[in-house]
């Protein structure tokens, strides 16, 4: 599902999902959290990179609190507690699918990304971070928690204490401190970061597809196996890799 204010184009193995909101610094509403996650589910099966970007001077402001966010909050807190939550899930499902093993996806983050925004760079692989980024994790100023997929990945990137400092004080973080927290794959001039991604994309693509799923997932994986079992996942991986390798097939 492609709307006015989240686009989708396709030319072959790569897909770029852009938010097209330039007025409102492309503010987020809860109906592009929907087109997102529709976008996710009808990605064309030939797509292994998938970027993530937002049109004109921001990559995303975050919630819209003048449009659609004051309402669906409203309607959230009319909700028993449990529908609430259900509630949310939908938007969850915006940003998850950017983890799927099958493909690799990659934010180009100018100007700000606060938010939601912050935490829609965070569901990508990878970051390409203009010089002028800043990253903020905004929330708690309005009293709420970050509650789209962005906690795990950033305790994952940045360790407890240092995401606890991020998200309570909610402090920008600028495109240097980005790359030496791990939160930026790399770092280039405002003028250059179309050229950057492009170079990353072509690097993703120059591995075999069937590989690269494989050894995405093993290192997604990875935080939360054993010494045994990522071993023992490293083991399976490789056999499957032999064997396909060999055409022998499952």
């Amino acid at each position: 599902m492609t709307t006015s204010d989240v686009e989708l184009t396709h030319a072959g193995p790569v897909a770029t999902v852009t938010l097209r909101r330039p007025d409102v610094l492309n503010a987020q509403t809860p109906a592009m959290w929907s087109a997102l996650r529709d976008i996710g589910r009808d990605l064309p099966g030939d797509v292994r990179v998938v970027v993530v970007r937002g049109e004109g001077r921001a990559f995303s402001s975050g919630l819209d609190v003048s449009g659609g966010g004051p309402s669906f909050i409203a309607e959230l807190t009319a909700l028993p507690p449990d529908a609430a939550a259900d509630r949310i899930r939908p938007a969850q499902e915006g940003f998850t699918w950017l983890h799927r093993p099958d493909i690799v996806s990659v934010a180009a983050v100018q100007g700000h990304a606060i938010g939601a925004g912050f935490q829609l760079a965070l569901a990508c692989d990878l970051r390409v971070l203009a010089d002028d980024a800043q990253l903020t994790m905004a929330e708690v100023t309005l009293g709420l928690v970050p509650d789209l997929a962005g906690t795990k990945r950033l305790v994952e990137l940045v360790g407890y204490a240092r995401a606890l400092e991020i998200c309570l004080t909610a402090r920008r973080i600028g495109a240097d401190e980005a790359l030496r927290l791990g939160l930026a794959t790399v770092v280039v001039p405002r003028a250059d970061l179309d050229g950057a991604v492009s170079d990353l994309v072509a690097a993703l693509l120059a591995a075999p597809r069937d590989a690269a799923v494989e050894v995405k997932a093993l290192l997604a994986g990875a935080a939360g196996r054993s010494w045994p079992e990522q071993l023992a996942a490293e083991r399976a991986a490789q056999v499957r890799r032999l064997r396909d390798l060999a055409g022998l097939g499952e």
